[in-house]
């Protein structure tokens, strides 16, 4: 005998972008968006019918209906209008719509931004993911492809040492990652209101200050030092969580040539790296 077990479906990689047009300085808004429900489609799986089957393309044009009243604004709010409409189908249990936000910026001219022309940023990537279901809608947010480097204030020192180990003590190195952060808001995110804008940027903006400012012993702590301060930001915040590659720069030897290398001169590694992935919560 067999059962099935977990499943989900969904449609993903559905390209979006929105122009709010309703005053002369014109809002883009530029999102590649996942769909997934989870529910009752066993029938389609263990006996070929398709009868409670949202098609992944009904999914698609959903996105782009729901998108055309909601021009402007975050992603997570559209987001909870697109998780909310599929949590009202009977046969879904829970829809949960990821989204990421590529950035454009406002050409600079000599009076301000331009009002309608812009230039790809890609400093990160803005993502959200909301989950609906008939008892309720939860909202997370963060950052993806967010590349930082500090030439100072790092170091690695009085770590386990054994037969294999080669790597030297440094008290003070450069560290660079890339920075995947994942943070979940309480109930009140949920809630019409909730300014999910500037909740992301106060997000952003701690995050950064505290990656410039603070001594690393290693990336484990500076995890939490970043994560608890994000926290400390924003009441609203239920936990972070951070997935931090260690790119490694190495000093060059410059000894061969006759050449000292004080700490200047470094290779800059992205394989094999260090993956650093820990989760702070509120107790």
């Amino acid at each position: 005998m067999f059962e099935l077990g977990a499943n989900r479906y969904g449609k993903s990689r559905i390209r979006l972008v929105t122009v709010d047009r309703t005053t002369p300085r014109h809002d883009l808004r530029d999102l590649t968006v996942d769909v997934s429900l989870e529910g009752d489609f066993t029938a389609a799986h263990v006996d070929g019918n398709n009868t409670n089957i949202i098609a992944t393309d009904t999914m698609k044009n959903t996105v782009y209906a729901l998108a055309r009243d909601n021009l402007a604004g975050s992603p997570e709010s559209l987001g909870l209008t697109i998780a909310r409409h599929f949590a009202g189908y009977p046969q879904v249990d829970r829809a949960v719509v990821t989204l990421r936000q590529h950035g454009w910026a406002r050409i600079p001219l000599e009076d301000g931004g331009a009002p309608d022309a812009f230039v790809r940023s890609g400093d990160l990537t803005r993502v959200a993911v909301v989950a609906a279901s008939p008892s309720g809608a939860s909202v997370e947010a963060g950052i993806e492809d967010l590349t930082v480097m500090k030439t100072t204030k790092s170091a690695f020192v009085g770590f386990e040492r054994d037969a294999f180990t080669t790597l030297l003590e440094a008290t003070d190195r450069i560290m660079a990652t890339k920075i995947t952060a994942l943070w979940g808001y309480g109930e009140t995110a949920a809630e019409p209101g909730f300014d999910f804008d500037d909740a992301f940027e106060r997000a952003r903006t701690t995050l950064l200050t505290v990656l410039a400012e603070h001594v690393s012993p290693s990336v484990q702590t500076s995890v939490w030092i970043m994560a608890s301060a994000m926290l400390e930001a924003d009441p609203s915040m239920d936990w972070v969580r951070m997935v931090l590659p260690n790119l490694h720069h190495w000093t060059v030897d410059l000894a061969r040539f006759g050449l000292d290398n004080p700490s200047a001169v470094y290779v800059s590694t992205t394989e094999p790296h260090g993956l650093i992935d820990a989760t702070v919560r509120r107790t």
